[in-house]
This record gives C-alpha cells, sequence and structure tokens, in this order.
C-alpha cells in the first residue's frame, strides 16, 4: 500500500468511507470564494464530531501530511483551500452543525465549529434572544470560519468583532489532543487566555470545533434610516451626532460611495433606492427603542438635526420591516455587484475614524495620479473605523490584466496610507496568502517574532494551514 494510501485508509477508519473524498468534482473545496487559488487536495475529509476531528489529526501527524481546516469556503485571502501540490489535506467541518445547547439565563450559546451563522441567528432568536454577529456570507459561512479569522461584519459598532462574542472555545491540536475551553464565564483569571490565541489564527495554531457564544435580548424595536451625506467628513460629522443621540442605541453606521451603489443600480436594478446618487450614503441602525414609535422619533429628530448642520442633504426612514431589509439588502449587494462587474483589488483596511476623510482623499487622489480613470468602489463600516476600499480597473481596460499589472502597486499606495494614519491592512478578512508577504513589511519585528514563536510552541513541524498568516520555511 503507497503511503498515500495508507494515510487514506486511516482517513476512512476515522470518519468513514462516505466522508472521505478523493475523486469526482472537489472544486467547491479546493477553489476559493474569489476563485483566485486552485488548489488540488489529497483527500477532503468531513468529519462528524470533535472525536473524529482528533482522529484524523493524528492519522496526518502520524503520516507527516499537512492539514487546511476549512469551514464554508467563503473567505476572501485565500486562507482556507489547499495549495496546488496535491498533498495536503483539506478538513471541512460543515457536518459538525449541531447546536449543542442553550443557556438562556446566562445568555449563551454552544455550537458546533461548522454552525452555518444564520442558523445560529435563528437558534438564539427561537429562545427570544440574540446573536449579533452579522455580515453578508452569513448564510454560508461557519462560526468556527467566523471565529478563526475574527469576522467582524455591521455590529461591531455596538457589540464588537466575534472575539468579543465568544467567551469559550473547544479546539483539537497540532497533536490531536482536544482542549475543552467551553466555558461560559465572562470572568476567568487563571492563567494566559487561550482562547484568545486561537481566535483570528486562521486555523495555524489549532483546530476550532466548538465555541460557547455570548447571546443578547432581542431589542424591542429595530429602526434603519438612509441618509445622502456631501462628503466623508460630513459621514464622520453625522456619526458623531448619531452617538451623542441614540448613545448605545446607534447599532450600526455603514457608509457607501456613489460608484458602489451605483454598481448595485446597474447589476440590481430591481433593488429600489430610495434617495437619489449621493456623493456618499449613510445607512443607519438603531435598537434598543421601547417602541417603533419612539425609534422612529428619535431617528427623525437625529435626521433634522443633521439636515440643520448641512451634515445630510436628504434621508428616509425605513417605515416596516421589510423596508428596513431592503435598505440593508443594499448594502449587502456590493461585494456582489462589484463580482459581477469584474475581478478587483479589494482592501480590507482599518483607520481611525477621525482620520478616515484625510485618507480617503489623500488615496484616491494618489491613485487617480497614478492609474487615470480608476473606479474606486469605497464602502465599509465606518462606524468602527473599517473600509472595504477596493479598486475597479478603468473603463475599457480588461479587469483581469489590472489586476495581474497593478495590484502590486496599488497595494503600494493604499497600505502606505494606511500606515501613515496609524491603521491597519487587515480589519476582517484576516491574512491568508493574499496578505502575508505585506504583513512582512508592515508588522514589527518584534510582533512577528513573538507570532513565529507561539506558531513554534503550538505546532512546531507547520502541518496546519502552513503558508498562512506565517511563511513557513
Amino acid at each position: 500500500m503507497s503511503l498515500n494510501g495508507g494515510l487514506v485508509w486511516a482517513l476512512t477508519q476515522a470518519v468513514g468511507p462516505a466522508h472521505v473524498l478523493t475523486d469526482g468534482d472537489l472544486s467547491a473545496f479546493e477553489v476559493d470564494w474569489r476563485k483566485r487559488w486552485f488548489g488540488k487536495a489529497l483527500a477532503v475529509v468531513r468529519p462528524g464530531s470533535t472525536a473524529e476531528v482528533a482522529a484524523v489529526v493524528q492519522a496526518c501527524k502520524a503520516h507527516g501530511t499537512c492539514l487546511v481546516p476549512q469551514g464554508g469556503n467563503t473567505g476572501l485571502v485565500g486562507a482556507s483551500g489547499p495549495d496546488a501540490s496535491g498533498t495536503q489535506v483539506v478538513l471541512s467541518l460543515g457536518r459538525m452543525n449541531r447546536v449543542r445547547g442553550i443557556d438562556a439565563a446566562n445568555l449563551t450559546m454552544t455550537v458546533d465549529a461548522g454552525c452555518v451563522l444564520q442558523a445560529v441567528q435563528e437558534a438564539a432568536a427561537a429562545q427570544g434572544l440574540l446573536f449579533p454577529l452579522s455580515l453578508a456570507a452569513e448564510g454560508s459561512c461557519t462560526i468556527g470560519g467566523n471565529l478563526a479569522t475574527n469576522a467582524g461584519g455591521t455590529q461591531v459598532l455596538r457589540f464588537g468583532n466575534a472575539r468579543e462574542l465568544c467567551l469559550g472555545l473547544e479546539v483539537v491540536t497540532a497533536d490531536g489532543d482536544v482542549w475543552d475551553g467551553l466555558s461560559g464565564l465572562r470572568k476567568d483569571n487563571t492563567g494566559y487566555d487561550l482562547r484568545d490565541l486561537f481566535i483570528g489564527s486562521e486555523g495555524t495554531l489549532g483546530i476550532i470545533t466548538g465555541a460557547t457564544l455570548k447571546l443578547y435580548p432581542q431589542p424591542a424595536a429595530v429602526t434603519t434610516a438612509l441618509a445622502a451625506v456631501p462628503s466623508m467628513g460630513s459621514a464622520v460629522g453625522l456619526l458623531q451626532l448619531a452617538q451623542a443621540r441614540l448613545g448605545p442605541g446607534l447599532t450600526g453606521f455603514e457608509v457607501m460611495g456613489e460608484f458602489a451603489l451605483g454598481l448595485v443600480r446597474k447589476h440590481f436594478p430591481q433593488l429600489p433606492q430610495p434617495l437619489p446618487p449621493a456623493p456618499w450614503t449613510v445607512l443607519l441602525e438603531q435598537s434598543d427603542c421601547e417602541s417603533a414609535e419612539h425609534a422612529t422619533a428619535l431617528f427623525e429628530a437625529l435626521l433634522e438635526a443633521a439636515l440643520e448642520r448641512g451634515l445630510i442633504t436628504d434621508a428616509a426612514v425605513a417605515a416596516s420591516t421589510q423596508q428596513s431589509n431592503n435598505l440593508w439588502h443594499l448594502r449587502e449587494s456590493i461585494p456582489l455587484a462589484q463580482s459581477l462587474e469584474g475581478l478587483n483589488i479589494k482592501h480590507d483596511i482599518s483607520v481611525p475614524v477621525s482620520k478616515i476623510p484625510a485618507f480617503v482623499a489623500a488615496t484616491d487622489a494618489a491613485l487617480e495620479r497614478a492609474f487615470p480613470g480608476v473606479r474606486l468602489v469605497d464602502f465599509g463600516h465606518l462606524g468602527d473605523g473599517n473600509l472595504h476600499y477596493n479598486v475597479q480597473a478603468p473603463m475599457g481596460q480588461a479587469a483581469a490584466d489590472f489586476l495581474r499589472d497593478c495590484e502590486k502597486a496599488v497595494n503600494a499606495i493604499v497600505y502606505d496610507a494606511v500606515c501613515a494614519q496609524g491603521g491597519s491592512i487587515s480589519a476582517e478578512h484576516g491574512i491568508g496568502m493574499l496578505k502575508r508577504d505585506e504583513l512582512v513589511k508592515r508588522k514589527s519585528p518584534v510582533a512577528l517574532q513573538m507570532m513565529r514563536a507561539i506558531k513554534q510552541a503550538l505546532d512546531p513541524a507547520g502541518r496546519l494551514n502552513p503558508g498562512r498568516v506565517l511563511q513557513t520555511d
């Protein structure tokens, strides 16, 4: 029996023959969502329990084989697919999709890592509770992937990133041991916080198999509004006014550039856009009012004050849940509309909110000088300083050619500007392979040294998701 044959046999023994895939079309596991990375797996293994994950890891360790953990495969930085060597095993956690339990009194839920985010939201809602993590891919991304990348989304302004929404983890280590850290405690100062090592590590330190998540009471009323603003500076001014007027009730504050919404109009003309085109459009959401009427009154007073101060030029307040959903659908359709427009150069950056207007003005101008006619798809979570500052090829230039020929130079302009403002080159998408080399340029040598030391301590053989985040020798 060949070496690979021996491993496949061991994997079959661990999870059953129906859940070890080696033949047929495996592109759903081997190709990333953006279709930038095309890999080849030795096998795709689909365990159904934590014990099976541990057995798979032990089998791969015994055969010296690398593992690539995968959730919904919706990532944008090349972090969850195999390389092209045909020697790596993809560990797909999609079968591990159980809600293990909900403790309503403790406001916690414990779930398998393969639970789809939307299913977690719905399970909480069925108990009259809220799990607030929300992002465009919530119908297919999984909790394990959300935690492995420390996902953000549209509610970070109020509830924080995935890290802040997780109290405990269950993790299979590189040796195939199981660490049960599924605590529902909000206070536990018993040594190093191992949970935070694995959150955001992109599967390079261990494999998340379960999580205990924070829940919240469902808000009595949620109201959404759309506002047209003349400049990014006005958008920041509106944010300050909204925070002062609404306090913690402000749960969402999204900004969308004119070209970004124009792509939605172009590719999804059936979606209603209640405001005419403006330089910038802001989507606001507030929660926790005692009634929808009270929420609407607060919003109308806020928008009237903003209009008097010249911060907005027009506004529309959703009058129903359906209208609110329609407004969010506009925002969430931008990535797909951009994809339909063609390949693009994506940037998931964060900058202090106060510095975003200067960043946008300077970087827009620098890119226009370097690449005349370049189109900027600028949108994102202004409330927490995270912009998706994406760059589309000039009209008439092939998108694939622009990506191939100009990505390095575009990245240099954008990342230099981000770092000059004290920002980060990755706000919520992670590093993966896409930004691995950039991380070495932008992260301090001391930080990189500590990161490598942690990787060496927890995965000395480098078998877990190799080549992601940190370069492997």
